[in-house]
């Protein structure tokens, strides 16, 4: 079973301290998770304790996820009492790409094409991030499916580049400057978290299934101001990480940031074959990321 990477450090131990979503991102999962076909029509959801356990969060933060999920008729029986039920409806569709179709939020577009990705029998994912949050929620969905046995490829490859500890990131940073080392610990402690889990969730596929699984993590000396994923050489994904002034509770206390909300980032998709325009930028997004690798990037330790 994979470890969620909200809930658990490499050890399988919750952890004491942990980033809370809220209930639009909680919504915004479990959204993802019916349209992808992870929970399926008819299908009954966790418990509401068990979902707050999964997210971190208080279980009233769940109760207004599920409600807003069953205002958009996607659950019904939605109460305190027994757990709400999918609602019955068409089978879902993978996300469409190409130049007419609209950006999505980057929870409710990268699952099902994180999931589509798994369906080869050899997967290959480069992403560029600030911390992977935004990847590790999506890969929930196809490493249920491998461990329920309707997913099987025969080798994963995996690259990560992330923000360098040592530099002076552009986001998220403190209003005010006297705060800025503890928002730093913050988003460092998150950097680590997050790539240890998404490492840990990935290589346990050797022993489980004995899959093929390679994971690399690269240092950058810049702040990513966009987040890239590129999937099996044929699909690019881009998000830009638009600020906004954010109060995060860290050590007790409540400071003012500017940060980004990554996981709401809206994501632009581009496929190769889809026109000249998709073809050329899913090039030059695979030319652009390997140049980076190979060049000005550095060797990254998911240490604290």
């Amino acid at each position: 079973m994979s470890v969620d990477p909200e809930l658990a450090s490499v050890n399988g131990r919750k952890r004491s301290q942990r980033p809370q979503a809220s209930h639009r991102e909680v919504a915004d999962e479990l959204r993802t998770r019916i349209r992808s076909g992870v929970l399926r029509p008819g299908q009954r959801m966790p418990t509401q304790a068990k979902l707050a356990d999964e997210f971190g969060v208080e279980r009233g933060a769940v109760r207004q996820a599920l409600r807003i999920l069953q205002s958009e008729h996607l659950l019904t029986n939605v109460s305190k009492g027994a757990p709400a039920t999918v609602a019955p409806g068409p089978a879902p569709a993978r996300l469409a790409v190409g130049p007419e179709v609209p950006p999505q939020p980057t929870m409710v577009a990268l699952t099902p094409r994180i999931e589509a990705a798994f369906a080869a029998s050899h997967v290959k994912i480069d992403a560029l991030c600030l911390t992977s949050v935004s990847l590790n929620l999506a890969l929930g969905g196809p490493l249920r499916l491998i461990h329920a046995g309707r997913l099987e490829p025969a080798k994963i490859d995996v690259r990560v580049l992330l923000p360098s500890r040592n530099i002076d990131l552009a986001f998220p940073t403190a209003l005010d400057a006297s705060a800025e080392g503890a928002v730093h610990d913050r988003w460092l402690s998150q950097r680590n978290a997050q790539g240890q889990v998404l490492r840990h969730n990935l290589l346990a596929l050797r022993a489980t299934h004995g899959i093929d699984v390679q994971v690399a993590f690269r240092a950058l000396p810049f702040t990513p101001p966009v987040k890239l994923y590129l999937l099996n050489d044929a699909e690019a994904l881009l998000a830009y990480y638009t600020l906004g002034r954010h109060e995060r509770e860290i050590d007790h206390e409540h400071l003012q940031t500017y940060d980004a909300e990554g996981t709401r980032s809206m994501l632009f998709a581009f496929e190769q074959g889809a026109g000249l325009r998709d073809t050329t930028f899913v090039d030059q997004s695979h030319r652009w990321f390997d140049a980076l690798w190979q060049t000005i990037s550095s060797e990254l330790e998911l240490t604290s």
